[in-house]
Formats: structure tokens, sequence, C-alpha cells
């Protein structure tokens, strides 16, 4: 059966391209379209689509919004179109945390140089956010005031952490689809106490990670940034890949330092989850703990390789949490997994660890 799409998008030639683009799919459906975020509430509760494309920036109701509105009243899975800009960074942030699943550039040329591989990759995007759908328990809670040193309020783990205690020196934390959220769950669940580093790679444009980081700051009692190079690891401090780089660690007279770098031409992911984890497992040897959560795709399946054949602990998102159970599938279905954590249970699982 064909994955029924609404378009919401208050320029007619976005709206044409889609369709377009979307029926040349055999296994996707344009069932109708809509001009703004309020026509968009109402024929979403008419046609009762899979999946919904969503303008952020249009007159009468803005896509945020309507997203909120959705979620609360008919959830479903929501892609959003974004520009790269600082101001669609933070829009594009404010649509995930409202419960939109996913984003994508609204240039296709930004998605790939390949106008056809642009195509196949926005077609198959919608057909695998369909395939997870969402359900009424998916709905987000009400979000916190962005206000610095929250108190955590931590939950016991889902299932007992077969793992050691003590004795790390690093927390990973890698993510894609999903991953902004999610992060933001963990992240703000942990004490200002933390007492370890934490790398944080999400598969993010280079515009979008400094408002991310800035986000995450603002709502965590650890402090969060955007990472540099040479910046120096300290503990309960958590430092954010910039989008388009490659996040490594390396020794600097007895101290560990973050080096970004420019990222290999055919390397799909930037920053990849792969490469700062077979950088650490070089410097950390088995003192890292970590975590790879939602998103599409096995990045960090081979970095997982690394840490785990150097004596590191590594840890899967469960997939009732995961919004796309691709990264963590990988991790578990290769045997790499000390453990399957739901999305809850996972700053709990760190603080009792660490």
């Amino acid at each position: 059966m064909a994955v029924r799409v609404l378009v919401v998008d208050d320029s007619s030639f976005f709206r044409r391209r889609l369709t377009e683009i979307f029926n040349s799919d055999t296994h996707i459906e344009v069932i109708g379209s809509a001009v703004n975020g309020q026509e968009a509430i109402e024929l979403v509760k008419k046609l009762k689509p899979d999946v919904v494309t969503m303008d952020i920036e249009m007159p009468i109701m803005d896509g945020i919004t309507a997203v909120k509105k959705i979620m609360q009243a008919n959830p479903l899975p929501i892609l959003m179109f974004s520009s790269l800009t600082t101001d669609g960074a933070q829009a594009t942030l404010n649509a995930l945390e409202a419960g939109a699943v996913d984003f994508l550039p609204k240039r296709m040329e930004d998605i790939s140089q390949d106008r056809d591989a642009a195509k196949r990759q926005l077609c198959a995007r919608v057909r695998l956010i369909s395939a997870r759908g969402l359900k009424k328990a998916d709905a987000p809670a009400t979000v916190r005031p962005a206000i610095k040193k929250i108190e955590p309020v931590l939950v016991k783990p889902a299932m007992p952490v077969r793992t050691r205690r003590g004795g790390y020196r690093l927390v990973i934390l890698g993510t894609s689809t999903g991953g902004p959220v999610a992060l933001q769950k963990v992240l703000t669940s942990l004490p200002a106490t933390f007492p370890l580093p934490i790398l944080l790679v999400q598969h993010m444009p280079a515009s979008f990670t400094p408002a991310f980081a800035e986000r995450l700051n603002k709502l965590s009692g650890i402090s969060i940034k955007e990472a540099c190079d040479g910046d120096h690891l300290q503990k309960g401090w958590a430092y954010l890949a910039p989008g388009g780089k490659q996040m490594l660690v390396e020794d600097q007279r007895g101290s560990q330092v973050i080096r970004i770098v420019e990222s290999p031409p055919d390397q799909t992911y930037k920053p990849s989850v792969d490469i700062t984890f077979g950088s650490a497992s070089k410097l950390f040897a088995g003192d890292v703990l970590a975590v790879v959560m939602t998103g599409m795709g096995a990045d960090g399946r081979e970095g997982a390789k690394m840490l785990k054949n150097n004596g590191s602990t590594v840890w899967a998102q469960d997939k009732q949490t995961s919004v796309i159970y691709g990264m963590p599938a990988a991790i578990a279905e290769a045997g790499l997994a000390d453990n399957i954590l739901a999305l809850d249970a996972i700053a709990p699982a760190l603080m009792e660890s660490v």
C-alpha cells in the first residue's frame, strides 16, 4: 500500500514540485495539499494521511503551531522543510520539540548536488518515517522552559545495567533522526556534577549545530558547547560535533584535546559517529562508555567494534523509544550492545555506571 502524503506549503511552486517528486515513486501517493497550518489541521482530520510534509513560515498559521496542534489531536509523522540559516535552525529545532519527526533542507541542492539523488533521498525519508508511524502516546509532553541548571529527575533503568561501574574517562552519545529531542531528554536529566566529559555526535547541518548547542546549554545542568578545535575535555562538559566536520580526540602533553577536521569527500555522515568512536578507542582504550541512539542507517557500528575490541562499553537505545530504529538496531544486531535501554533509562544508567 502506498504511503499517503499531505503536502503543506504556502508556495504553489513548491507544492507542485513535491507532488511531482512523490508521485513519481510508486510507493507514495499525494492525497492533498494545504497552503497554511490551519488548513493542514483540517485536512489531517479529513484525509488521515500517513505522513505530512510541513513548511515553517506560512500565513494564517505557521508550521510550528500546526505541528503542536496536529500532535495533540491526531499524532502522525511530520517531516519539516527548513532553510539552512540560523533562523531556520531555531525554527526547525522548535518544530522537532513540538513533535515533528525529522527535517530536510528546502533547497534540493542542499540535500544532494545530484538532483535525482536528492529526489530519491526525499522519497526514501518519507517511506522510512511512515513505516515507523506514531501512536497517541508519542505526542510530545509539555516542554520545560529554557532555564539554566534545572534539577534532574532520575528514574530507574527499565532493566539492570549489565556493565562495570566506574573506571570510565569519557562518554559519547551518537544520534541521527530523532536525536535532537532524545539528546535533550538525556542531557537535561544529568546533574551539573556529572563527573565525566561527554562528546555528542548528531547528524546535523553546519548552520544548525551552534543553535542546537546553545539550546541544550540553556536547558541542561551540565555545560554544553559546540566543539572547537583545541578544546580541552573537562568534567561536566558536553561537546557537540560541528556539522559538516569530523570530531576527533588526541593527547596533547598529557591532556585530552578535541580536534575538528575537514571530512573526507566520500564520507556520508558529517559528523560521523564511527569516526569519533574510532578516535576515542585509540586514545581512551577501554575507558569509554558509548551510547548509540535513535537514527537511520548504521553509523556507529564500525566505531563500536573498535571500542569493543579495546574493552570499552557500548549501549543501544531500544526499538520502542527510538524514532528510527536504524543505528541502535545495527549495534544490537551485530552483538555489540552491552545494554539496550529505553530513552528514559539512559540518564539514570549513566549516573549509576560512572
